[in-house]
């Protein structure tokens, strides 16, 4: 029997919380564990479950009164980091994609997207993938763009323009093999780059370098 994935579901409004706790729950290998509606009522519910209790994931509405899905984000990644938080929103706005991701969340979801792409988001998501869709990696990279060029940050980290050209496909998602076929190189060539760029940019994981890569709004611009 597959192990079942423990939801939590914070949101505002009761019928979303209604709607996506009876979706999620159809799912078979989801359990919804857990409801807020508000941020400060998440932190109070989470403090009050025992740690085998804990959820795996929250999926977080981005606006609420009391306590946001920013603020409670920083919160709950601080004090449960084994926790994954994935924002949800009916708005798309560069600097508050910017602000979900910096504040800890794994993705940014639009409330627009199909019950299908939501189930495959959160099952990727707990698998420790990196799921983006184009219009929030769009919107994401616009808001570091323009946070740099306001700070007017230096995007130099001492990478080679090929260990660059991997950081980019590992940011669209590529695998190893996509980025060897692609770039026309070998699996084990693309595995010494992605070692010496998991050193360089001193993270752990390819979804920690997808970030960075986001961060530094290089994402789709090769040539930045």
């Amino acid at each position: 029997m597959t192990e079942q994935m423990k939801i939590m579901i914070v949101d505002d409004h009761d019928m979303v919380r209604l709607g996506l706790k009876t979706y999620l729950s159809l799912e078979g290998d989801f359990v919804i564990t857990g409801e807020a509606a508000n941020g400060r009522d998440a932190l109070t519910r989470l403090k009050e479950t025992s740690e085998e209790n804990l959820p795996d994931l929250i999926l977080m509405d981005l606006m609420m009164p009391i306590m946001d899905g920013v603020e409670t984000t920083r919160e709950v990644t601080r004090l449960y980091p084994a926790i994954k938080v994935i924002l949800l929103t009916s708005f798309l706005e560069d600097e508050k994609v910017l602000q979900a991701v910096e504040a800890g969340a794994v993705t940014y979801v639009l409330k627009t997207v199909s019950s299908d792409e939501l189930a495959h988001v959160v099952r990727s998501s707990l698998r420790g993938l990196q799921v983006m869709n184009a219009e929030v990696s769009q919107a994401l990279t616009r808001g570091l763009r323009q946070r740099s060029t306001q700070s007017g940050q230096d995007n130099g980290e001492g990478l080679t323009s090929r260990e660059k050209e991997v950081l980019l496909l590992i940011a669209d998602g590529k695998s190893n093999k996509d980025i060897s076929e692609e770039l026309h190189i070998s699996i084990k060539t693309v595995k010494t780059h992605v070692s010496n760029l998991l050193m360089k940019c001193e993270v752990e994981d390819r979804t920690q370098l997808a970030i960075y890569a986001h961060r530094k709004g290089w994402s789709g611009n090769p040539d930045a």
